[in-house]
């Protein structure tokens, strides 16, 4: 038998909640174990013996196999079968004017879609393991050269061909490889023990951008008692860069849904970079702690802060659908808001408002949904978290949308007024993204592109104070010069 950890878990019958209380490990350490997404040390691997009555040497041994059949590479699970690779070339030479940008690990390309919203920028290039996200970034980015590859062998001089220099590199690699703690000198490119993000670090240190947006998970600032993101930063200034960070919620900047990420900033050169301002009220708890760096700086004497949109600002100009319903065409008895007048843009035809078709007993819980777990009747349901089968709020902005969020099971994704979980439009509106955005995939996929995404509102914003450093930098120029 294999003496990993969830067959040893399942052969006692235990929860990963049981195995987190006895241990101490918290329930998100176990499951990247089991996962396959880190190895265990030889120390944590001898606090499961007594429980398992089983050598630690042996537990480890399981978790090395385990780890051997996970993926390295992605989003924590494998969501589609990487294939053979290929590139698809620009449809439209990036202009002379917009400073260019590479989006690495680029997922379906929200945020970079928000830096050419902004206006001043043009996506010249994107590449990412999974081909259907590849294919999603292409349709949306008609100046960019996409590649289906893996960074870790692909070279980059082929993604940037064409290009005469690479004014900004963005990207937010998958956090699953966050394990070790090395000193940035001992890195190279053939090293297989590199994480993901340090292959992000050594793609900068070949491109030299003048300026690097580094994305993430809020948990990514506590991992390992914060040791992993200060050695983090202290690589991005040993190749030449000066760094600050923001943990952001995507909600102060007109998204509405509470979204947060850990945004960090390089710049080459010694002007400080000046955070975007918020322009919404966000009242939401940070994930990240009060200690944390958080966005909520405010000039003295400014205007107030708009409210916070809310879910129905941003999807009751759809119209309502029952279970398994869709349909192709907006309400036209209703004045649209404008943030949903921004989203709909010149489409006149409604699509991927499509709901999913649920079970008369999923149906039943749903008419008894609440905004958590707790507000359905008693034997209801026998497992789930507490924001499991819960319902949005009709007058706040979304809690975060996830991959599953077209199914009740998932974090709070039932209709605010509807007996229905939400459809990929609404999923789509709520991370802010424009209706004429095109997904390539099938339905399944599009929902997992859309809940993984960065929301190209926030790159849209990041872009702005972007711009603002980079036009400045170019004025400084042009003075010496003359």
């Amino acid at each position: 038998m294999t003496e990993n950890l969830r067959d040893l878990r399942n052969n006692l019958r235990l929860s990963i909640n049981q195995l987190s209380e006895k241990t101490g490990f918290s329930t998100n350490q176990i499951r990247r174990w089991e996962r396959g997404l880190e190895l265990p040390s030889k120390a944590d691997c001898a606090l499961f013996e007594k429980i398992f009555n089983v050598n630690g040497d042996s537990i480890l041994d399981g978790q090395r196999k385990v780890m051997a059949k996970s993926p390295k590479i992605g989003e924590g699970y494998v969501t589609v079968p990487p294939d053979e690779g290929f590139e698809l070339n620009r449809s439209l030479e990036p202009p002379k004017d917009r400073y260019k940008v590479v989006d690495l690990f680029c997922g379906s390309g929200g945020f970079s879609h928000g830096f050419e919203l902004q206006g001043q920028f043009a996506v010249a290039a994107g590449i990412d393991l999974l081909p259907d996200r590849v294919r999603t970034f292409h349709k949306n980015h008609r100046y960019a050269k996409a590649v289906a590859g893996d960074i870790r062998s692909y070279k980059l001089e082929n993604l940037l061909s064409g290009l005469t220099s690479t004014d900004i590199v963005i990207g937010g690699p998958p956090c699953q490889g966050f394990s070790s703690i090395r000193p940035f000198r001992n890195l190279t490119e053939l090293d297989q023990r590199n994480s993901l993000p340090e292959y992000f670090i050594l793609a900068l240190r070949e491109l030299q951008p003048k300026m690097f947006i580094f994305e993430n998970v809020v948990g990514l600032i506590s991992h390992k008692r914060k040791a992993w993101f200060k050695s983090l930063l202290a690589r991005f200034s040993s190749i030449g860069y000066q760094v600050d960070w923001r943990v952001i919620n995507a909600a102060s900047f007109g998204l509405p849904q509470n979204r947060e990420r850990v945004i960090v900033v390089g710049t080459q050169g010694s002007r400080p970079f000046k955070w975007p301002t918020p322009t919404h009220c966000v009242t939401q708890k940070s994930m990240a702690g009060k200690h944390a760096k958080k966005l909520v700086e405010m000039p003295l004497f400014s205007k107030p802060l708009e409210k916070a949109l809310t879910v129905m600002d941003a999807i009751h100009d759809l119209p309502p659908i029952p279970s398994g319903g869709s349909a192709s065409v907006y309400l036209d008895d209703v004045t649209p808001t404008q943030y949903e007048s921004s989203m709909r843009g010149a489409e006149t035809i409604l699509t991927m408002h499509e709901a999913t078709k649920h079970s008369p007993k999923m149906l039943e819980i749903i008419r008894h949904a609440g905004r958590n777990i707790g507000d359905l009747p008693a034997g209801m349901v026998s497992s789930g978290f507490s924001s499991c089968y819960s319902r949005l709020d009709a007058d706040k902005p979304s809690t975060t949308i996830t991959v599953n969020f077209v199914h009740p099971s998932s974090n709070r994704c039932i209709h605010p007024i509807q007996d229905r979980a939400l459809t990929p439009r609404e999923g789509a509106r709520l991370q802010g993204f424009p209706d004429a955005f095109e997904f390539a995939g099938s339905r399944a996929q599009v929902v997992k592109q859309i809940g993984n995404a960065v929301p190209p509102v926030l790159g849209k914003a990041i872009a702005e104070a972007v711009a603002s450093h980079l036009n400045q930098l170019l004025s400084e120029v042009v003075v010496t010069s003359i």
